[in-house]
């Protein structure tokens, strides 16, 4: 119900002024005291008041509510086509083209919109508005900073049974996220609720993993796709190869079949450079490389079996640990093998055998990282024992430069990618080295102690500025490298370039020097056999026996007639030198006789002159 009151009022009336005048006073209450009520009061004496100049406060607390930031994708798909035209199907697709082409209407619009485009192409032509003015000034003060890295994450394995990580790769697009792969590689210590799972993990929210890959079995390897960011292909523990795409969710897209597959762990997946950027290829220390295709993942399209005899038997085969492979060459790559040898490769060989291309052998026991250099190809760096050695592909026989023996085994390592002077090696005490072999070879320049278990794997940013270290555990530590260790000095290159030719003609030097040595021995050796041949006639193996016997006893009596004689020099020594003292003695007794005896004479003659 409204209640509505109008107030009339004529118009006459609007906008009169008020009069105003004066009136006598009214009282409108009078209240008289009432002397009663004074009873209830009573007096205060002495009366203290305080006075407070600060404003009163109250304390408050807020609780705000968590907010919790989940990531989500959106799948853009290819819009604006007519309902009638698949934009899957590639003819009905380039018919529609042809047909909008011919459009005078549509070429009228690219003509018009192809003056305004010309025109913003030639201003931005014209001025540079990135361009760097101070670009030198910086990296002048960039060669005073002391080298050193800051821990920025440190993300830990989820699970409650620790994994290793095996494997670290980097998003392709940035250094936002990071893909790792979890396994233990200790033979027969898979608990039972031991997880298959690897995750990836997006840095800027690293609480939670952004997505959880699920793998038949756990990952050993794990790399990106450099052409696709959102296909990643891995290497099982039993020995199969998947492939994930992040837009699908967690499941393995594909995978190999078992019979068609490793045998053993896939130490190593790489992608190769190929128009439909779809090839991999993998290596296992089963002695096999295989080549797939993600398409299809049923058998590889290429086997090769590691025997460096050549032979292509799998019995003697080599287990491979490590791969390498360099796309600016894309025939070759490089195995690091269980036994210390690094084989070299060429894919496009004729034959099996003549896919190993040769071998070079130093290390004493497994080759755990295996890296070009990424501005000299030709010059590559092998992790093994306790020692990182640089090589070069002239020189088979021995490597160009190698760091000093440390007291912890070397478990991973790789080139800085900016840097052509800079690599870095994990150790299994937990500390990541980093070289820089032309400002200092014996020590490296920056030694940091990650953690206390051992570091298991390592993997530089394209930036060359943040680097990831795996532990035994599972935790991944993220550093941030100092710009002095990831900015490219001055002359570094011809510097380095210098150095490695120098190391390698000292190498040739000494491996010829060597060679010849060898020959020699060889013809003197020969030589005494032949004549050894001629003079004596075979001999049987006690008498062989009784030889060497008695030519042992021989070299003893010789050793102690030879100690003899130098004991009985020494003392002839010594009784020379007494000897030899005593002599000047006498001498200067006999010295002093012949005065007297001319003085006596002397008294002789004046007597008889008389």
């Amino acid at each position: 119900m409204e209640i509505v009151y109008v107030y009339t009022k004529k118009r006459s009336d609007f906008g009169r002024p008020c009069n105003f005048s004066d009136r006598p006073a009214e009282v409108t209450v009078d209240i008289p005291p009432d002397p009663s009520a004074a009873d209830g009061f009573m007096a205060r004496n002495p009366v203290d008041a305080y006075v407070q100049h600060t404003s009163d406060m109250s304390e408050h607390e807020v609780n705000t509510e968590r907010v919790e930031v989940e990531t989500r994708g959106v799948n853009h798909t290819e819009g604006g086509w007519p309902k009638d035209i698949n934009p899957q199907e590639m003819e009905q697709t380039i018919r529609f083209r042809k047909k909008a082409e011919k459009d005078e209407n549509y070429i009228n619009t690219i003509t018009h919109l192809g003056t305004l485009m010309e025109h913003c192409i030639k201003q931005n032509n014209a001025i540079n508005i990135y361009e760097e003015y101070f670009g030198e000034e910086e990296t002048d003060e960039v060669e005073d900073e002391p080298p050193s890295a800051k821990t920025i994450n440190v993300i830990r394995d989820p699970n409650i049974t620790k994994r290793t990580a095996t494997h670290l790769s980097w998003h392709p697009d940035g250094c936002k996220k990071l893909a790792v792969a979890y396994s233990s590689l200790e033979f027969q210590q898979n608990v039972k609720d031991m997880s298959f799972d690897s995750y990836i993990w997006d840095l800027e929210n690293s609480n939670k993993p952004e997505l959880v890959l699920k793998p038949s079995s756990p990952l050993v390897s794990l790399e990106y796709n450099p052409k696709d960011s959102h296909i990643l292909a891995g290497g099982c523990y039993n020995g199969q190869i998947a492939y994930w795409d992040t837009r699908k969710g967690g499941l393995p897209v594909e995978v190999s079949t078992v019979e068609f597959s490793h045998r053993d762990p896939v130490y190593g997946t790489i992608w190769l450079q190929s128009k439909t950027g779809t090839d991999c290829f993998s290596a296992s220390t089963d002695g096999q490389v295989l080549w797939w295709d993600i398409r299809k993942l049923s058998e590889p399209t290429e086997t090769l079996v590691l025997d460096i005899t050549r032979k292509g038997l799998l019995e003697n085969a080599l287990g491979a640990i490590s791969l390498e492979f360099e796309p600016t060459m894309p025939t070759k790559f490089m195995v690091g093998t269980e036994q210390g040898i690094v084989i070299t490769c060429n894919r496009k060989a004729k034959t099996p055998p003549e896919k190993i291309a040769g071998t070079y052998s130093g290390h004493h026991g497994p080759v755990y990282a295996l890296a070009r250099n990424p501005f000299y190809p030709k010059f590559f760096l092998t992790v093994g024992d306790w020692t990182a050695r640089i090589w070069s592909e002239e020189n088979k026989e021995s490597p160009i430069m190698w760091t000093k023996y440390h007291l912890s085994y070397l478990t991973d390592g790789c080139w800085s990618t900016v840097r052509p002077a800079v690599f870095f090696t994990t150790r299994m005490d937990g500390t990541l080295d980093i070289w820089d072999f032309l400002f200092k070879q014996n020590d490296p320049s920056l030694s940091l102690k990650i953690c206390d278990e051992p570091l298991f794997s390592l993997r530089l940013q394209d930036n060359g500025c943040f680097v990831g270290c795996g532990s035994k555990l599972g935790t991944v530590t993220l550093l941030e490298i100092s710009s002095g260790l990831c900015t490219l000095q001055k002359n570094e290159k011809t510097l380095a370039t210098a150095m490695f030719e120098r190391e390698t003609k000292r190498e040739k030097i000494l491996e010829a020097r060597h060679r010849e040595m060898r020959l020699k021995e060889r013809a003197k050796s020969g030589g005494r056999d032949e004549e050894g041949k001629e003079e004596r006639p075979e001999e049987s193996h006690d008498e062989v026996l009784e030889q060497v016997r008695k030519e042992f006893f021989e070299v003893i009596e010789a050793e102690l007639r030879k100690r003899a004689q130098e004991e009985a020099k020494h003392l002839r020594a010594k009784d020379k030198d007494y000897a030899g003292d005593m002599g000047e003695e006498e001498e200067e007794g006999e010295s002093k006789l012949p005065e007297y005896e001319e003085e006596e004479e002397e008294e002789e003659d004046a007597t008889k002159e008389p």
